[in-house]
């Protein structure tokens, strides 16, 4: 048997072993089959749609799209690195494989499963798109292939690169920021768009006309050219395809042989900051303290902050360019509720944070007046965080948007706006938690099947915050200022029978609480 085949069946093999008896993760999988299914035929209609555009026009659309399948394939995977055991060449160091067969098993493995399939039929609908006469056919298959080649290797020479610096903290931190980097720029045309900054056909034109020189610029440029050009063209992308794959294998026999610096021992250092200084000692100080700890050293905190920033950011520049540069407090008030919205639904499950290692705390609630504790030690720890980066935030969509005088009441109501999003986050926290795996991906939000139980908590604190928050925010759109005084007060009250609320319920259920966040992983 061969080694490609060998690797396609084993993952495979993985995947239908990961489905068994478990209900949960076999609906996931089916969602994820439909989801990609329906992905492939409306990329493949919008790809064959290109038929009926302009030639000029249609080779500029495949471009872009070519450039962003290689894009997605360069950094999604990186997203999935510690979920998916074929990308980590650490997982297969141990097979008694040379390091060519191993690439050959590796890509093979790249190339199977529902996305990879369903990229490959978006590619396809470009040779409908494109092509042009039985040479143009024959040219734009091999171009498709290779196309597809150029992400997969790339993906697995990226992967591959960055396995040693992707297991350590610093490195899931500069991946983070780099992934919400990327989707950003994404944006940046549709941005460009809105503030009015430039002719969309022109933007496309332009920017297609950079990419065009690229390996997958030239592959839909051979597509649409066929003859002795487009064959031309598959020639330096298929040198390419083979310069990166060789500088992959090289990679890969670099690191097999590489110690994983993720096992070494760090140094522990104990000193008293500023909770000790501020708190007495006891069990709010003791889970602030470990809280604060956690944020310091988990990406996934750091994650989740700077995309609340990214995304004001994007919401501010956006809204203020529609309306010209100026309109009052409702543009402010919009994106730092936003703002205080996403901060608020990471602590939508607390206690998943902490896996099996919360039986202690199970054991040490003694009451529900324990509990309550833990919920306000938690509270007090994402505040001392979330409450100043909400004045930063709103501070500077204010000057942005151009009106100073909206600052205060704006950066009152997003404080409103977060504590009551604790509040209703405290009862998600009980009533719907889950397991969060390991650290190893800054980007995973929950254990295998139990995706579903993640959106539906995340869905709901949305719905109950936003409910909750209309009577605070929507008279502050409409002019009435003074009501922005009220907001701490009331976020306030919310948090604190929240929190009552939520201990009153998490008492009773703890061993349920405990065994959905030590699911295995």
């Amino acid at each position: 048997m061969s080694t490609a085949l060998l690797f396609a069946r084993l993952k495979l093999r993985l995947v239908a072993g990961n489905l068994r008896g478990d209900l949960a993760r076999k609906l996931g999988f089916v969602f994820t089959l439909l989801a990609a299914i329906a992905v492939a035929a409306l990329g493949f209609l919008l790809m064959s749609l290109l038929r009926l555009a302009e030639p000029a026009m249609a080779t500029n659309l495949a471009v872009l799209a070519f450039t962003m399948f290689w894009i997605g394939w360069a950094i999604v995977p990186l997203l999935a690195f510690g979920l998916d055991d074929t990308l980590d060449p650490a997982r297969l160091s141990l097979f008694p494989l040379r390091t060519g067969q191993l690439a050959v098993g590796m890509f093979a493995a790249s190339a199977t499963g529902v996305w990879p399939a369903a990229t490959l039929i978006i590619t396809v609908g470009a040779l409908v798109g494109l092509a042009s006469g039985i040479g143009g056919v024959l040219v734009g298959v091999v171009a498709v292939f290779l196309q597809f080649a150029l992400c997969l290797v790339t993906s697995r020479l990226i992967t591959t690169a960055l396995s040693g610096a992707l297991r350590s903290r610093r490195g899931r931190d500069a991946l983070a920021v780099a992934a919400i980097f990327a989707v950003l720029l994404f944006q940046l045309p549709n941005l460009i768009a809105n503030r009015g900054l430039g002719d969309p056909v022109a933007l496309i034109g332009s920017t297609a006309g950079v990419l065009r020189w690229t390996p997958p610029g030239l592959a839909a440029h051979a597509i649409a050219d066929g003859g002795l050009v487009g064959l031309a063209e598959l020639l330096v992308v298929a040198a390419l395809v083979v310069l990166i794959g060789w500088l992959w294998i090289k990679a890969l026999a670099h690191a097999l042989v590489t110690a994983d610096a993720s096992t070494q021992s760090a140094s522990v250092r104990r000193s008293s900051g500023i909770v000790d200084r501020f708190l007495p000692d006891g069990p709010l100080a003791a889970v602030v303290t470990k809280e604060l700890k956690y944020i310091r050293r988990d990406p996934r905190f750091r994650v989740g902050w700077f995309a609340s920033i990214v995304v004001t950011g994007v919401i501010a520049f956006s809204i203020t360019g529609q309306s010209g540069g100026g309109g009052g407090l409702p543009l402010v008030i919009g994106p730092a509720c936003l703002g205080a919205l996403m901060l608020a639904l990471q602590s939508c499950n607390a206690f998943g944070i902490d896996g099996r290692s919360l039986w202690m705390n199970t054991v040490a609630f003694g009451d529900e007046r324990g509990l309550r504790t833990d919920l306000a030690g938690r509270h007090l720890a994402a505040a001392l965080i979330a409450l100043p980066l909400l004045a930063l935030m709103t501070v500077a969509v204010s000057l942005f948007a151009g009106t100073p005088s909206a600052i205060l009441p704006a950066a009152l109501t997003a404080w409103g706006v977060y504590g009551v999003g604790l509040g209703v986050a405290s009862m998600t926290s009980v009533i719907l938690p889950y397991t969060v795996p390991d650290r190893l991906n800054a980007f995973t939000g929950a254990a295998p099947g139990q995706g579903g139980q993640a959106f539906a908590g995340s869905f709901a604190a949305m719905i109950g915050i936003a409910g909750l928050s209309l009577p605070l925010v929507l008279p502050v759109v409409f002019g009435v200022a003074w009501v922005s005084v009220a907001a701490l007060p009331y976020g306030f009250a919310v948090e604190y029978f929240g929190r009552r609320l939520a201990a009153t319920v998490g008492h009773a259920r703890m061993p349920e609480v405990l065994a959905a966040v030590s699911r295995p992983t």
